[in-house]
């Protein structure tokens, strides 16, 4: 399976979750080698969910200075 942050080799993991809501401790999912991405089924689902364009959020308002 290939990165799709840094298209590098992924390996599947166990991964372990003490907090996880549905009462499992480990999961399985791919970690890149390279840049440490972690892909999971419920990370997967949740972009897959995403809007269509980024929100916006509030940028940073900056007053110019007078001189």
């Amino acid at each position: 399976m290939d990165c799709p942050r840094c298209k590098s080799v992924m390996i599947e993991e166990r991964f372990q979750d003490i907090n996880d809501d549905t009462g499992k401790i480990h999961f399985f999912g791919y970690r890149c080698l390279s840049c440490g991405e972690i892909l999971d089924p419920v990370i997967a689902r949740n972009r897959s969910h995403r809007p269509a364009r980024p929100l916006r959020g509030r940028g940073r308002h900056v007053k110019p200075v007078a001189a």
